[in-house]
């Protein structure tokens, strides 16, 4: 349940697509129950602008931003740091990009409105705040 591919560009970098491109590629080798959500994954990056990291919009999240989010049903606002799976930590709010909801963050601006299938419903989530983007850092190697 996430935007058209015609609303929605996803910029990232050649760096963070290699990366990703290869994260891919293992799992795919492995028996996955998570194909639906890899496969989203797989074609946003295939209709994804790459762009030199300093080009990176700074309000778009990219691997490794620290976003704040506001459930727009409980109205809480959690903190999270989209990470590649070994960087995750649920207990430190590091997601996962092969988790539902941080393949559903990758490209998305501050404002947007991520809704995803949720075993109970329809979570839905607005972008608030950006509180780190690595490229705005100038970090573009992380």
């Amino acid at each position: 349940m996430k935007k058209s591919a015609e609303e929605r560009t996803i910029h990232i970098t050649e760096f963070d697509l290699s990366r990703l491109e290869e994260l891919l590629e293992k799992v795919n080798s492995e028996d996955s129950r998570d194909s639906k959500h890899l496969k989203e994954l797989e074609d946003e990056l295939l209709r994804a602008e790459v762009v030199e990291p300093q080009d990176i919009p700074a309000d778009v999240i990219t691997m490794n931003s620290q976003i704040r989010l506001k459930d727009l049903d409980s109205g809480e606002e959690p903190v999270y740091t989209l990470v590649f799976p070994s960087d995750a930590r649920l207990e430190e709010n590091r997601i996962s990009i092969l988790a539902p909801v941080g393949t559903a963050l990758l490209g998305y601006r501050v404002g947007d409105t991520i809704k995803w299938k949720v075993p109970g419903g329809v979570r839905r989530l607005k972008v608030k705040k950006i509180l780190y983007q690595p490229e705005a850092a100038g970090d573009f190697h992380l």
